[in-house]
């Protein structure tokens, strides 16, 4: 019998999201695993478990996580379920361990080799694990979707006998993966697109899309962008003159979609309680920042508020799982082309390289131990005042933050592992 990897339903009431599909049990039954899956697993990304015993698994109970070698999740484990875990068992997921420290411990103490995939490398071969991209592309999409509901006006321009319905002005902040496909979708459907970022390059890749450009451009911002491809903190300033011209803009819009989240950090204050009073009855905010405090003032996480002069302000809670459908399709994919380079191919087992660039950059915990440099360390935190973000992770875009708190000093800089994209949701 070979070793077994478990695909469990997650707990989590907002994670309808599941870390395997058909294609993939396929595919790691092919490198010698068997597989079993959770009764109901997948029932909320519409994979029943016929689907799954089709392509090749067990169907089985949470307690048969026991015996297994590899466990694939969407969210890190919970305490409760740790306990069941086998020691030196594998686990990968979406581990979210910044301001989570005793969760972090709780992994290394249950002696689970734990990977956090959001912490894999952008670089080309790792392409296909990059599960930051695949799911912030699917919430850009479903940013503007939620939007265009709670609109619930036409996007396109149409013309008609009974006269002429102009086109909704939509207008994203943060130009990273997710911004990006919102432009496309909103684009796609009719919708009048301008978007800002303060990288230089994101200027030609939102002009590729059909959308216009809204930045400041002076000699600061033709500045703004490292030579790996990140986006730098801008000036006091900087950011001033660019939350003026927002504001302006802002103020004519009919949809906002706001992007911009750093892992680690709250989210940077974008648009502020006088913008969204600017705005005009029925326009909609959509914030995909909300679990790290937003960038709206006024965003509430898991809610839609309608603020006193109309406006909605959107605050959904794991967008990408609001089409569980795809974005599962797509983890699953991700985790299978990561968990198939742990595997010795001619013993098909389990074969962990802790010398692999990849698994350096994704090792959370092993051993009874937290080994990531980032968490290591007896109290599990960065020194006063210092930010120590993974070479894995890109700082996040940031446009100009309308807060009125002074400006955070800015951290040393850290040589960054080459990019593949310009930057996440």
């Amino acid at each position: 019998m070979g070793q077994t990897v478990f695909i469990p339903r997650e707990l989590d009431v907002n994670e309808p999201r599941v870390a395997a599909s058909p294609d993939t049990v396929k595919r790691l039954a092919g490198l010698g695993f068997d597989i079993v899956v959770e009764t109901g697993a997948g029932t909320r990304s519409r994979i029943p478990d016929e689907e799954f015993s089709k392509a090749g698994a067990t169907i089985g109970k949470a307690d048969a996580v026991a015996k297994a070698d590899v466990v694939l999740k969407v969210r890190r484990p919970s305490d409760a379920e740790l306990k069941s875990y086998k020691p030196g068992a594998a686990v990968i997921a979406i581990m979210d361990p910044y301001g989570n420290d005793a969760a972090v411990a709780a992994l290394a103490k249950a002696g689970v080799t734990a990977f956090s995939m959001e912490f894999m490398p952008r670089i080309t071969r790792a392409q296909s694990m990059d599960v930051l991209s695949s799911q912030a592309n699917l919430a850009g999409y479903q940013a503007v979707i939620d939007g265009a509901s709670e609109y619930d006006r036409a996007l396109p321009m149409m013309m008609t006998a009974a006269g002429t319905v102009p086109a909704a002005k939509v207008f994203i902040m943060g130009v990273g993966v997710a911004g990006l496909q919102a432009i496309a979708t909103a684009r796609r459907l009719g919708a009048v697109v301008t978007a800002t970022d303060v990288r230089p390059a994101a200027k030609e890749q939102v002009a590729s899309l059909g959308a216009k450009f809204l930045a400041v451009e002076d000699e600061e911002f033709k500045a703004a962008e490292t030579a790996g491809g990140y986006a730098k903190e801008m000036s006091r300033e900087y950011q001033a003159k660019q939350a003026a011209l927002t504001a302006e803009h802002i103020a004519k819009q009919d949809i906002v979609i706001t992007t911009a989240l750093i892992p680690g950090r709250p989210a940077p204050r974008l648009v502020s309680a006088a913008m969204v009073a600017s705005m005009k009855p029925g326009s909609v905010l959509v914030d995909l920042a909300v679990e790290r405090g937003g960038n709206v003032e006024g965003a509430e996480a898991g809610k839609v508020v309608t603020t006193a002069n109309n406006v909605k302000i959107v605050g959904h809670l794991n967008v990408p799982g609001r089409i569980a459908a795809s974005a599962s399709l797509l983890y699953a994919r991700n985790l299978f082309a990561f968990l198939e380079t742990l595997v010795d191919k001619t013993t098909k087992t389990l074969a962990i390289n802790r010398d692999d660039d990849l698994v350096k950059a994704t090792m959370l915990t092993d051993g009874g131990k937290i080994v990531h440099p980032a968490f290591a360390g007896a109290d599990q935190q960065p020194p006063k005042g210092q930010y120590v973000e993974p070479a894995a992770i890109p700082a996040t875009t940031m446009v100009a933050d309308a807060s009125d708190k002074p400006a955070a000093k800015k951290a040393a800089p850290r040589k960054p592992a080459a990019p593949k994209s310009k930057g996440v949701a």
